[in-house]
């Protein structure tokens, strides 16, 4: 006999669950104590939405499930923050959430929230567990739902009497993956319709890939002399130093490789949606019948014709399309190589930095960085202008070095980079947070300074909300609302916490800061203050005023 948290437990271990991130709450008391004497590392965070996003970053980093723990009430709707980036972002994600006792459900009880009709647009799947007997099925159910098709994630609502229950059942077992492959005859008419284009090119990107399957990936690229892009803020997927990558397909997309894209007689979707931000809010390809041939590859069944109907739709996931595509014989002829190389060379000139008004020079410190930094460095950032200067210019080498939310959701960077350590310890681990985005879950340094994570977050300081502050001046110029922003002292705040902290003011003040950042074996903040002006790295305030 054992009791319901005990049982939970006991199926986050039985699926290889090593770490959960949590906010504890007196909701799942009896998970917190069967933690005490499990082999899982039990992160303690400072608020719901970072640990959220901390199980989600965990998720990328390792190829694993994320695993969240948070209280009912406002622990659920603070953790919704990150439950719309796992969605959106298509990361197998598990949230448990504690729940009221079952004798007091639709009183409006304390903090009682029906979670069946609030996630369903967050989650694949949403359900309230009331027998502790079935804790195993639900939670096998939970890895298996998470996982499959497109992955996402999934909520799990525990009432806490239920919890409290002592029942018998089996030892609960890991839940069975499943891998769906192409048909042959789909691989077929894929390599029949490369060995007919003039002008194909690839896109890569969504969720579901690993070092295998972008290796695979590679040598397909290779095989054909395909250009390939990237998805927004899937830059990791490809080498950007690989002759065949032509550049990254998302927001502040290189004209050259938008117009590659739109003129292309061949377009092949691996793996990602092409979504709002990819698609350059849908001009790309026209909906729904794209004037290039389509061929879309995707794991989820229900996102082939979606949107853009298909000339061949291929329903597999990442890599067992990955592999069948390595395989296949190119064409003796490919009348497009030449143009693949030109695409590299336009996305070389492309990833050069260039001037921007100010002191701080933030393209060479990112052409730095991209030069210094170790190739397995992972790097991570929420949302806003100042992440443009990283996707444009650092140059991802490998895969699994990335974490970012493609769905915009500010405050991410500094809990994926908390989590991120903690998976790889001895890896360089650096957040990117603009000084709006890092006020959002900040407080998450906190726990990098408790466990020992020791990343290096650079806060990118322009004293306002940037890119609300760009779009305003396009539409209503000189007219400043609501953007403007009053800061802390960052480096300051970084030493209150117990970790290091550098304030920057000059390019050339920034080089040494990181060194002894990285030196001081401590979590560090350096803030960098960029001028108000430079919004964008082609674009400034002054300039849309004028325009």
């Amino acid at each position: 006999m054992r009791s319901g948290g005990q049982i939970v437990v006991d199926c986050l271990e039985a699926n290889g669950v090593t770490r959960i991130f949590c906010v504890p709450g007196e909701s799942y008391l009896e998970v917190l104590d069967a933690l005490h004497d499990a082999a899982i590392q039990t992160v303690v965070c400072r608020q719901e939405g970072g640990a959220a996003m901390m199980a989600d970053a965990h998720a990328r980093a390792t190829g694993g499930t994320g695993i969240c723990f948070v209280t009912r009430g406002p622990g659920a709707t603070n953790a919704s923050a990150g439950l719309h980036i796992a969605r959106q972002d298509s990361v197998p994600v598990i949230v448990f959430i504690g729940q009221v006792a079952r004798r007091n459900r639709d009183r409006e009880a304390f903090q009682e929230i029906d979670y069946s009709r609030m996630m369903p647009e967050l989650a694949k799947w949403v359900a309230e567990i009331d027998d502790a007997a079935r804790i195993p099925e639900y939670i096998s159910r939970a890895f298996a739902v998470a996982n499959a098709g497109r992955p996402g994630p999934v909520v799990l609502a525990l009432p806490e009497d239920m919890l409290r229950d002592e029942v018998d059942v089996p030892a609960p077992l890991a839940f069975t993956p499943h891998r769906t492959a192409p048909g042959a005859s789909e691989m077929q008419a894929l390599a029949a319709a490369l060995a007919k284009a003039e002008r194909p090119v690839g896109v890569i990107g969504g969720g579901g890939w690993s070092k295998r399957a972008v290796a695979d990936f590679t040598a397909f690229a290779e095989n054909f002399d395909l250009p390939v892009g990237t998805s927004f803020r899937r830059q990791m997927l490809f080498d950007h130093l690989h002759p065949s990558y032509a550049g990254n397909v998302g927001l502040g997309i290189n004209p050259e490789l938008a117009r590659r894209v739109s003129d292309a007689d061949l377009v092949l979707l691996a793996g990602c949606r092409l979504g709002e931000a990819s698609s350059d809010d849908y001009t790309l390809l026209d909906v729904p019948n794209p004037e290039q041939m389509l061929v879309h590859v995707h794991a989820g069944a229900e996102e082939l014709g979606m949107v853009y109907r298909p000339d061949i739709a291929i329903h597999a996931d990442p890599v067992s399309f990955a592999a069948a595509a390595a395989a296949l014989v190119p064409p003796d002829v490919r009348p497009w190589a030449e143009e693949t190389a030109t695409a590299h060379a336009e996305y070389l000139n492309w990833s050069t930095p260039g001037p921007i008004p100010g002191a701080v020079q933030y393209g060479e410190i990112m052409g730095w960085l991209s030069a210094t930094l170790p190739d397995d460095a992972i790097l991570t950032n929420g949302a806003g202008n100042y992440a443009i200067w990283l996707h444009r210019y650092y140059r991802f080498r490998r895969f699994a070095t990335q974490a970012a939310p493609a769905c915009g959701s500010m405050g991410y960077g500094v809990p994926a980079a908390v989590a991120a350590k903690l998976a790889f310890p001895m890896r360089t681990v650096v957040a990117f947070a603009g000084d709006g985005c890092f006020m959002m879950n900040g407080q998450e340094f906190a726990t990098a300074v408790q466990y020992g994570a020791a990343i290096v977050v650079i806060v990118v300081n322009n004293g306002m909300f940037g890119t609300i502050r760009m779009h305003q001046e396009r539409r209503f110029p000189g007219r400043v609302s609501g953007t403007g922003l009053k800061n802390p002292d960052f480096a300051a705040l970084a030493r209150a916490y117990g970790g290091h902290g550098e304030r920057v003011e000059k390019t050339a003040d920034f080089m040494p800061a990181f060194e002894r950042a990285v030196a001081s074996g401590l979590p560090a903040i350096i803030e960098v203050m960029i001028d108000p002006d430079a919004i964008a790295p082609t674009a400034t305030i002054s300039g849309m005023r004028r325009g």
